[in-house]
């Protein structure tokens, strides 16, 4: 691809500097420039789509920049480079579409620096797609898509599993004992689905949030109204706990909520 060579190897630099970039910011607590809090930025950064295996997804997507960028630069022959070159960059489309797609409609929300990503992939797809040698699959397309199509629909179906919670670690027996217990007593957790502190009161319990007495405020997503249960609570903001009519909009650690509770958090350690 002598033509082209130029233009892909920037491409995949800029890749590797905007997910470094959103990686670094996500691992220190930080938030993208120009993503004020409420935002479509944010509300996406802070959804459960933006980790995967415990890993904010930016690093991953640099891990795919990364891994082009060392076919692109090592030296290999024409077709098994560009073949090496086509599957990266349409496992790496597949998935920014997906994020996109469950952006929408999970979250209702848009990233612009995850739309310059999946941008720049589309670029990077195009511009090696073009390239194709003449040696490259040519009747055997069908095949050659059946099997990388089944390859992205993989790992979209792993993507997919991790945001649902079901890739996660096992639940921490204190922690579920701790929801069970909130649940018991008549505790509420009040939270809409594409609010980011939302899930991260629910990150703090891991696998065992899903014991937790939660209550989606937002059953019709960010625009739609909020649930008559949400309103009858007086719930102002996300996450809200309402603990022995006491309300806290607020994340609340577990030691916090056990001692609110009347949990024995330090009892149930030697359980």
């Amino acid at each position: 691809m002598p033509r082209s060579e130029p233009v892909l190897r920037l491409l995949i630099v800029a890749g590797l500097l905007l997910t470094a970039w959103l990686a670094w910011t996500a691992w220190s607590g930080g938030s993208p420039a120009f993503c004020a809090e409420g935002a479509g930025c944010d509300l996406v950064q802070g959804s459960r789509w933006s980790r995967f295996l415990g890993l904010p997804i930016a690093a991953w997507g640099f891990a795919l920049y990364a891994a082009l960028a060392w076919t692109a630069w090592r030296p290999a022959s024409r077709l098994a480079r560009w073949r090496r070159l086509w599957r990266l960059a349409f496992l790496g489309l597949a998935i920014s579409v997906y994020l996109t797609v469950a952006g929408l409609v999970a979250v209702q929300a848009l990233c612009a620096w995850c739309l310059a990503s999946l941008a720049i992939m589309l670029a990077i797809f195009v511009l090696v797609h073009r390239a194709r040698p003449d040696a490259a699959p040519g009747t055997a397309w069908p095949t050659w898509w059946l099997g990388n199509g089944l390859l992205a629909l993989g790992l979209l179906g792993m993507l997919q599993l991790s945001a649902m919670g079901l890739l996660e670690r096992r639940e921490e027996p204190r922690l579920r004992a701790l929801a069970e217990h909130l649940a018991q007593s008549g505790a509420k957790f009040y939270g809409a689905s594409w609010c980011p502190v939302c899930n991260e009161q629910k990150d703090a319990f891991g696998a065992a949030a899903r014991h937790l007495p939660y209550v989606e405020c937002s059953p019709q997503g960010r625009n739609g109204g909020v649930a008559f249960e949400c309103l009858g609570a007086g719930v102002g903001g996300y996450p809200t706990w309402v603990i022995e009519r006491q309300h806290y909009v607020e994340v609340l650690p577990p030691e916090r909520l056990a001692r609110l509770s009347g949990f024995d958090w330090e009892g149930a350690a030697q359980d």
